[in-house]
């Protein structure tokens, strides 16, 4: 699985949400994933729920969606239309492996999870209004499967609550994903020096669940060390589904995944000294050099010593020493000043 290689490497593994960016269509589903592919993401995630594993049929006021991108909608209604047919689950996730990419999916119910236990994925997602779901994040956490989980919303102790019931289940890893619940989310919200302080506080690896518009939020998280990038992706936000507003196209995805590893080299480690390239750069340093004429035994002074560029001579440093000092011989302009040429000086000066 492409996440542990990340991991170990340090570097975002980078997940294309699905979602309900389908429309309603296998031929369209399992073109997102090879799209997703293309644009180089390490996986394609689906949520695997129905409209009555998740809410019930009802239309009374708390079922009632107000303002937002779903405004007017009931619930029920709206995960009708937008869920993925649990029997498109096994061809997605085939198209996955012939694509290079990992498959995973998001449970909202036990039902569920037994689904995807049966296709033997490798590792599940929680949404983050599931984050207080206890009972559920420990059926998940029974599978001995390692758990990505959002946390939009959380408090710190809902965040904890979550990570105990997980790791008392047995869970072998758990990575935490910082989210804004806002579709789409503005910069504002997303507050993402929480990631370094998230991991040092619980212990995890952490990462971003983003909704927001462009790249500029995943690219900052790389900076800030985030372990897993989530974005949800479409072929065309032209193609009107509930989840397009805020989806990336394939050449977007792209640009940010490069953005994404860009980030990470420069990142690089901690390093004093010249790379190798810039190992070239060194001629171009300061160094001292006799600017004019000077017989053997006449005085270095400021008129005839200079601290100038290449780097062929002596450090600057050594200025003070050798300005007062008589020379061994005659030195011609241009010649750059070594110990030898400066009576009385030594490298241990």
């Amino acid at each position: 699985m492409k996440l542990e290689e990340c991991l170990k490497q340090h570097r975002a593994y980078v997940i294309a949400e699905m979602s309900a960016n389908h429309g309603g269509s296998l031929e369209r589903a399992l073109e997102i994933v090879e799209a997703a592919a293309g644009a180089g993401a390490d996986c394609v995630k689906t949520q695997t729920y129905t409209a009555d594993t998740i809410t019930m049929d009802s239309d009374t006021e708390p079922f009632r969606i107000h303002g937002g991108l779903w405004d007017g909608y009931v619930l029920h209604d709206l995960y009708k239309e937008a869920y993925t047919p649990w029997e498109w689950m096994e061809p997605i996730r085939e198209k996955c492996a012939a694509c290079g990419v990992d498959f995973l999916s998001t449970p909202f119910d036990g039902t569920s999870v037994d689904l995807l236990e049966k296709m033997q994925v490798e590792a599940y997602k929680i949404a983050s209004m599931e984050l207080v779901d206890i009972p559920l994040i420990r059926r998940i956490a029974e599978t001995g499967r390692p758990i990505i989980l959002s946390t939009g919303m959380g408090t710190e102790e809902e965040i904890a609550e979550a990570l105990a019931a997980a790791r008392a289940e047995g869970c072998p890893e758990i990575i935490l994903l910082k989210c804004c619940t806002v579709y789409p989310s503005v910069s504002s919200d997303l507050n993402l020096r929480t990631i370094p302080d998230m991991r040092e506080r619980f212990g995890v690896p952490v990462g971003l669940s983003d909704h927001s518009m462009g790249a500029t939020a995943a690219i900052a998280a790389a900076a800030l060390g985030a372990a897993v990038i989530e974005k949800h992706f479409c072929l065309s936000r032209k193609i009107r589904t509930a989840d397009c507003e805020f989806s990336m196209e394939p050449a977007e995805f792209a640009e940010m995944v490069k953005g994404i590893h860009d980030c990470e080299k420069a990142l690089g480690s901690v390093f004093y000294g010249p790379t190798p390239d810039e190992a070239g750069e060194f001629t171009n340093r300061r160094s001292l050099f006799v600017v004019k004429n000077v017989a053997e035994g006449e005085t270095f002074t400021p008129e005839n010593v200079r601290s100038i560029r290449p780097y062929n001579g002596l450090k600057p440093k050594y200025y003070d020493q050798v300005i007062g000092r008589q020379a061994t011989q005659a030195i011609r302009a241009g010649t750059p000043l070594t110990f030898g040429l400066v009576s009385g000086m030594t490298a241990e000066d």
